[in-house]
């Protein structure tokens, strides 16, 4: 039997089914927001990570990019750590934040800990970031300036007066037996080969790599006294407060093993780094000028005492000789027993990685 319907009852029909419609999209979306409204398991949650705050000696640089590319790498998240960074003007600025609570973790040389060591600070040396020593003196030719004993009645620039430049300018200085007295000390920033070039110092002290950013902005023909020659210990470590060492070492852990993971990766993929770093680095506009300086700092994170131990490796009797070093200089005056302020036993497995070859 066909039944037509009337207009209206037709109209009424539609409109029934439309409500009932409309009742099954609301009762479903009311089901949907119950849901997302019950808080979720424990086990199904993200886990918590663990806040790691960095105190470094410099600003987010392009030889950091491994430390500035978490966004992207992930490489402390995996490990259930979130990573901040505090920048800084030298390893006493690290240290400084370190102490006054503002960070977990310092990242200094060993000038710097050395000298707050001598004043009783109460600290302790995790990982080797830099076992090659990587200061240097830089001069002008014309200056004449071909050993420490050349440097006396100089203006020298320095980083700071809280960074390894000056420091290192100090070991150098003794092989002469000079002083700071002996010479007059000027704060030139991080840029310092600036003012050596504008003649405004006659020598400034630096790193490899400040060297290199030197020369590709023309500093032209220097003479180049290398620290190394002289006291060839670590350039920086990473160093904790005592307290902060007995109480979160599962979590000291997870960081070592997390920057471990970094450093291997910016050794093994050193231009995916240099590309990285100009997106994170604040001198890292030029990708190439980023590959040398990355290339240099993977060469200077590893040494013949890693490739046996691993990366972060601590030489106990290098480290020895440099305290010891430093008191004969008079940059300290106590003595420095290192198996007393060093620990190994955080370090992650053996993890061996040489630097790429140019």
């Amino acid at each position: 039997m066909k039944i037509q319907l009337t207009n209206q009852e037709d109209l009424t029909m539609k409109n029934q089914a439309t409500n009932h419609s409309k009742r099954r999209i609301a009762g479903w979306a009311a089901s949907c927001l119950l849901a997302f409204s019950v808080p979720m398991p424990s086990w199904a949650q993200a886990p918590k990570l663990d806040k790691v705050v960095v105190a470094g000696w410099s600003k987010p640089i392009t030889e950091i990019t491994n430390l500035l590319v978490e966004e992207d790498k992930g490489f402390f998240k995996a490990r259930g750590v979130d990573l901040g960074y505090l920048p800084g003007a030298g390893g006493g600025d690290a240290l400084r934040n370190l102490l006054s609570g503002q960070a977990d973790v310092a990242f200094t040389d060993p000038g710097s800990l050395f000298a707050a060591l001598d004043k009783g600070e109460k600290l302790r040396v995790i990982y080797d970031i830099y076992p090659q020593n990587v200061f240097n003196v830089v001069s002008l030719k014309s200056q004449k300036i071909f050993k420490p004993a050349d440097l006396k009645g100089k203006r020298i620039g320095v980083y700071s007066l809280a960074s390894g430049t000056r420091q290192n300018l100090q070991v150098l200085l003794s092989q002469a037996g000079l002083t700071e007295a002996d010479v007059t000390v000027v704060v030139t920033g991080l840029l310092n080969f600036a003012p050596l070039m504008q003649g405004q110092v006659d020598a400034t002290a630096a790193t490899d790599t400040g060297l290199l950013v030197g020369r590709q902005r023309g500093l032209g023909g220097v003479n180049v006294m290398e620290v190394k020659n002289h006291l060839n210990i670590s350039s920086d470590f990473f160093v904790v407060r005592e307290d902060t060492f007995q109480q979160k070492k599962d979590v000291l852990k997870r960081f070592l093993h997390a920057y471990q993971d970094s450093a291997k990766w910016m050794i093994q993929s050193p231009e995916e780094a240099a590309k990285l770093a100009v997106k994170y680095a604040i001198d890292g506009q030029n990708a190439s000028l980023n590959l040398d300086i990355i290339r240099l700092r993977n060469e200077s994170s590893v040494s013949p005492l890693t490739d046996k131990r691993g990366l972060g490796a601590l030489d106990m009797a290098s480290l020895q000789k440099g305290a010891n070093a430093y008191k004969t200089f008079g940059v300290i005056q106590r003595d420095i027993k290192i198996s007393e302020v060093v620990s190994q036993d955080l370090l992650p497995p053996v993890m061996t990685v040489k630097s790429a070859k140019r």
